[in-house]
């Protein structure tokens, strides 16, 4: 193997597994703010590399996957609990206790492929391991720089795709980079390659803390609260911190803090998306990060869940300015005895339309299992209306559900390019949610027409129907309201254990064999895995389903795992070809292409 690199690159290959016998290695690596030598590590498998590079001369689509190593932190407290014998030999039979590098894994997503849903490289990532690797942007346009969030490192890592399926690295932000804020969440990229991202926690020290632009916040700490929104350049240097917290502080009834602050607040950004056209982005509040992993069973306090959607003036790139926050209403089935499931609770994902014609959003609830609308983000303060609930569309993912949509667990929301479906996946209520009888639900993935609501303008009164009665929740509001017009089922039987994230692909091959983009998407992806701490965690499998221009939905039954021969390419195995280190833990995913192969 070759001797550490200074700052380069350097290949060599070998042998690296009895699964994967021929693996070449490309590093690249990149000296960061502190000095120090940060990497990406390719490990491309040269016989599925070169396969996948077939006699029909087809060019290919990647699906990127951003995965984190399984470690010993990943048990639950129950499961230490109940541990036979020594600490070490009891969690060694639970998970790998050797520290491991997370990575991106490369794996073919051109159906039709000999290669077809193989991993062909894992780029590794260093020297930092067990980041709990989160989330990147929403959806990937060629010349954009990959950004992908270490959880837990509060670091950001950006990506150079061009060449795939092998990885470069482009730079990357540390938490002494952005001090403003921790716990890096999702990222939107502009047109011009800068991104912004959510950062979730807290400043780094508690106590008082002043932006660059003379505010001034006081937090409770690393991944408490109130959270940031930080923009990139294209090598993730930091370029700005904006601060998500209002000067009066939130309400504080809705929106708890341990430890308290002076000033409550539920700025906790974690969704982002932007219409650089009407100047505006739109941030979901979570929760305050650290507090939800402390207990997986019973969480401290269900105010710790956030109810608030903000949306910020953005006419200054570098300088977002916070303009409205929004507390989304509760809905019928809200239960002042289980706050934890009314409709409002836990607003992780926000998707904004994106025609020259409309000007509305989306957000949907975790917990409440809700999802909800405004028609206008560029609104001094934004109407936001209830019109979907998860429970109506339980029965449509498989028929043994119910049709209750609290604790629901969605996550992924994303409007089509052509603002005519909105895509949505729920992990599914975990048994017992509920109370002792609770069966839980099986997750998967819906579609929802939404023409009519867009169609209804800019205003929520000319917007007919609304979800006002129980009945409502469980059928649908009618009228201008969206409807189910497709769904599939993920990990069936399998309470709890549906997809939390997705992506879809906006490339199609043309007739002169180079890739395009469309804005009618023919395959969705998704992952089965949230975070292990939170007691949410998945079988760690990626599927990828067909999608019809009807919005109608099969899960693909040729994207297969290379060992098991089962439907969905499974993270649990022993080797990968960057080493036997076991299990990984599939939290985003992208569909990419190779410049070379996209026009």
């Amino acid at each position: 193997m070759a001797a550490a690199l200074a700052v380069g690159t350097v290949t060599y290959t070998g042998s690296a597994t009895s699964a994967y016998a021929d693996v070449q290695v490309v590093k690249d690596a990149k000296k960061a703010a502190d000095g120090k030598e940060y990497w990406v590590q390719n490990h491309l498998v040269s016989k599925d590399v070169a396969a996948s590079r077939s006699a029909d001369g087809r060019r290919k689509k990647w699906l990127l996957v951003w995965a984190g190593d399984e470690n010993i932190a990943d048990t639950l407290v129950k499961d230490i609990k109940n541990l036979p014998g020594s600490l070490g030999g009891g969690l060694n039979k639970i998970k790998n206790a050797l520290p491991g590098p997370d990575f991106l894994a490369v794996i073919d997503a051109t159906q039709g492929s000999p290669t077809y849903g193989k991993v062909v490289n894992t780029a590794t990532v260093g020297p930092l391991v067990e980041n709990e690797p989160h989330h990147m942007q929403y959806v990937w346009h060629k010349g954009d720089t990959i950004y992908a969030g270490a959880l837990f490192a509060a670091a950001t890592y950006a990506f150079d795709v061009s060449a795939l399926p092998q990885l470069k690295l482009k730079g990357v932000s540390l938490p002494t980079q952005t001090l403003g804020g921790s716990v890096p969440d999702a990222y939107w990229v502009l047109k011009d390659g800068t991104a912004y991202g959510t950062y979730m926690g807290g400043p780094v020290v508690p106590g008082p803390h002043t932006y660059a632009n003379g505010s001034t916040v006081v937090g409770n700490g690393f991944a408490g609260s109130p959270g940031e929104v930080v923009r990139f350049d294209q090598n993730a240097q930091v370029l700005s911190e904006s601060p998500a917290a209002t000067p009066q502080g939130d309400n504080k009834k809705l929106c708890d803090n341990l430890p308290q602050l002076d000033k409550p607040t539920c700025a906790n950004p974690h969704g982002i998306q932007a219409r650089e056209d009407l100047n505006t982005l739109v941030t979901s509040d979570y929760a305050e990060p650290r507090n939800i992993i402390l207990d997986p069973v019973k969480q401290p306090s269900p105010y710790l869940r956030r109810p608030t959607v903000r949306t910020w003036d953005i006419s200054d790139r570098n300088k977002p300015k916070l303009k409205a926050v929004s507390y989304l209403p509760d809905g019928p089935r809200a239960d002042p005895a289980d706050p934890l499931h009314a409709e409002s609770r836990a607003v992780m994902e926000t998707t904004v339309t994106n025609l020259p014609g409309h000007k509305g959003a989306f957000a949907q609830t975790m917990q409440g299992g809700a999802v909800f609308y405004t028609p206008d983000i560029t609104a001094k303060e934004p109407h936001w209306i209830q019109v979907f609930d998860d429970g109506a569309a339980n029965k449509a993912i498989h028929p043994n559900n119910d049709s209750n949509g609290g604790g629901s667990n969605g996550g992924w929301i994303q409007t089509s390019p052509d603002d005519k479906y909105l895509y949505r996946a729920i992990t599914g209520r975990s048994k017992g949610a509920l109370g002792p009888d609770d069966p839980g639900t099986t997750g998967g993935v819906y579609i929802l027409d939404i023409q009519k609501l867009l169609a209804a303008g800019d205003k929520v009164e000319n917007i007919n129907g609304r979800i006002d009665t129980k009945e409502k929740s469980q059928q649908g509001g009618g009228g201008d309201l969206p409807t189910v017009v497709g769904a599939a089922a993920i990990n069936p039987g399998t309470p709890g254990g549906g997809p939390h994230w997705g992506a879809y692909d906006n490339f199609v091959l043309g007739d002169d064999g180079y890739y395009r983009e469309t804005d009618k998407p023919q395959h969705l992806a998704v992952s089965n895995y949230f975070v292990a701490r939170s007691g949410l965690d998945g079988d760690h499998k990626v599927n990828l389903l067909n999608l019809g221009q009807d919005g109608k939905l099969a899960v693909d039954q040729n994207f297969r795992d290379e060992f098991t021969g089962q439907i969905g390419i499974n993270f649990n195995r022993k080797t990968w070809p960057h080493g036997s280190f076991g299990n990984a833990k599939p939290h985003s995913e992208l569909f990419v292409v190779a410049d070379a192969d996209l026009k």
